[in-house]
């Protein structure tokens, strides 16, 4: 499993086109959005700035984009042309498969976060608390881990035709409700019922209560823990159902 996990690391970071798009892509991004902010204007309804806001939601964008339509899209072709298969010839569990996939899309991921992180304090002048910044990223990149999983469930029951547009729906459903694009406060009262139940509100929520200077709430994390837990074990399942067909 170690070996399979160094390959797929090494697989992604040659990728030079997909680590362009994936790294740099959600910091160009945070500094169009932000361009004309007010740094000092508080976003309605949240003790946090504009820009302080969009950095998080940023971050968390380029980590969601990367490991999630990133996994469906690479899965489903590699299904495609049989490298899926030979794997599942060998002794490999369906946890290994997964633990794999989840490794290389973290590799992109964390650089993109680092990326946004380090614009909000270098260029955009957000300032918070040495720990913030460190919490941040490590919730972030963790958080990130959920979205691999889903990328990689849907690899494997998508064709890479289809893998693409149902992650791209998967994403914009999840980072719309989880207020990555629009406040969240802004959402009715039903909405943000509804949407604290799914993993792009805890998401978010998780890297807002950091910079808000206070522990993320256990609903959040657990949310998220449930969500990995389903996303993994369904595609640990589908690898080792078809590893009995093979």
């Amino acid at each position: 499993m170690k070996t399979l996990v160094e390959l797929e690391i090494l697989r992604t970071l040659r990728n030079r086109r997909f680590m362009f798009f994936s790294v740099l892509y959600p910091g160009l991004l945070f500094l169009i959005i932000t361009a004309g902010a007010d740094r000092t204007k508080k976003m309605d309804g949240l003790n946090l700035t504009v820009v302080a806001y969009y950095m998080v939601a940023m971050a968390a964008f380029g980590a969601m984009t990367a490991v999630l339509m990133g996994n469906a899209e690479r899965i489903a072709r590699e299904r495609e042309k049989g490298w899926v298969r030979q794997l599942r010839l060998t002794a490999l569990p369906g946890r290994g498969y997964v633990t794999a996939k989840i490794a290389s899309a973290a590799t992109v991921s964390l650089p993109s976060i680092l990326i946004v992180l380090v614009l909000g304090a270098a260029v955009k002048d957000v300032r918070l608390a040495a720990w913030q910044w460190v919490s941040t990223a490590l919730a972030v990149w963790a958080g990130s881990m959920v979205f691999a999983a889903l990328g990689v469930a849907i690899g494997y029951v998508a064709t890479a035709d289809v893998a693409r547009p149902i992650s791209m729906l998967c994403y914009f459903v999840l980072a719309m409700l989880g207020g990555l694009w629009v406040p969240f406060t802004t959402f009715p009262h039903w909405l943000q019922t509804l949407a604290g139940y799914l993993p792009g509100r805890a998401y978010t929520a998780v890297g807002q209560a950091i910079e808000f200077g206070d522990a993320p709430h256990a609903k959040d994390i657990t949310v998220l823990v449930v969500y990995l837990a389903l996303f993994a074990g369904t595609a640990a399942w589908l690898y080792r159902k078809d590893t009995r067909k093979a």
